[in-house]
């Protein structure tokens, strides 16, 4: 990893009129807003403002009022689950310095999918809280391992061997994955339909238990911002600035896994979100991390929002999992950084 400064990375590139990021922040605001009541509004059964109400008062005493108490949150869930993806790709963006670092394509999320499937195939796990902590466990392990392969050899941990050492992880891990579930006919429906990652059936109870590991990777992440600023000027002004760069890296680092283990235990795999949410927010507040990183998190949410949404919409009477949506709509956006090869960007 060089340690020259980039060109978009210097202090002058992270003043942005304040004004304008205010605007957006009011416009993001206003989108998210309207993607709730359309999440809560739309799907397999229209609902009206009158029955919108009731269910969101707790009333269920008409079909409409009672799909809209279901939805509820499932909205809740794609809020939650969203940010926290899109916060972690903006922080795993900003560690590795690489515009190609995403949950997904580092093999984070698909560590954390391996680590849940043991622990139900091997282990019987059951409980919510095992499926938490295990995707943790998961998701720190994979991260790890990605960056010290990523970091051997010749110019240390470059995006592009970060992005290979990834791509070549997630494809692994998920190939032993579908090795321990194809022998397993007792767990392998139920496994097989998480893994596509997806967020229907939430319930408050399953999500109740995943917050308080989602604030701290909040937390962590959000004061995470100034150092990651200073460490896109590269290692070494970094440290000149007076920021610890192991400390800076390994609790931004760890505030994502929290955020990508909470996420995947509860939702199952989702990927491209982290990848997709932090290019868009840089070119509405620029790439100074105290406004990007929240508003990583409000555009994640508004985006799997939109993907749940769109799936319920376009294969009526059924759903088609978030997931799939998601991965239609990263994929062209992951083509497109690789041909443009903006590695140099961040």
């Amino acid at each position: 990893m060089t340690d020259a400064v980039p060109k978009e990375t210097t202090l002058d590139a992270l003043r942005r009129p304040r004004s304008t990021r205010l605007a957006w922040l009011i416009v993001v605001l206003a989108v998210l807003g309207m993607a709730c009541l359309v999440s809560i509004s739309l799907g397999t059964r229209a609902v009206g403002w009158a029955d919108i109400l009731a269910g969101v008062t707790g009333s269920t005493e008409t079909i409409a009022q009672a799909v809209v108490a279901v939805r509820v949150p499932r909205t809740v869930l794609a809020v939650l689950a969203g940010a926290a993806l899109g916060l972690a790709g903006a922080v795993m963006q900003g560690v590795t310095r690489n515009p190609l670092a995403d949950p997904g394509i580092l093999g984070v999320n698909a560590g954390a999918a391996m680590a849940v499937v043991i622990g139900i195939a091997w282990f019987g796990m059951q409980t919510l809280d095992a499926f938490l902590w295990t995707a943790i466990l998961g998701a720190g392990l994979a991260a790890c391992f990605v960056y010290a392969i990523g970091s051997l050899g010749r110019g240390g941990a470059t995006p592009l061997k970060l992005a290979l050492a990834g791509a070549a992880t997630a494809i692994a891990t998920s190939s032993f994955t579908i090795a321990i579930i194809l022998p397993r006919n007792d767990i392998a429906g139920g496994v097989r339909s998480w893994q596509v990652g997806g967020i229907g059936g939430a319930s408050f109870d399953a999500i109740l238990p995943c917050l308080p590991v989602l604030l701290a990777g909040l937390i962590l992440c959000l004061l995470s911002a100034r150092s990651l600023n200073l460490l896109a000027l590269g290692d070494d002004a970094a440290a000149g600035l007076g920021a610890n760069v192991v400390v800076a890296r390994a609790s931004a680092a760890l505030g994502a896994v929290l955020l990508c283990g909470a996420t995947t235990a509860i939702c199952g795999p989702i990927g491209f979100v982290g990848l997709v949410v932090p290019h868009v927010c840089r070119l509405l507040v620029g790439v100074d991390h105290r406004w990007l990183l929240p508003f990583a998190a409000l555009t994640g949410a508004i985006l799997l929002i939109g993907a749940d949404v769109i799936g319920r919409i376009v294969a009526r009477p059924s759903e088609m999992d978030v997931g799939i949506v998601t991965a239609f709509i990263g994929a062209p956006v992951f083509i497109w950084i690789v041909r443009k090869r903006r590695v140099r960007d961040l």
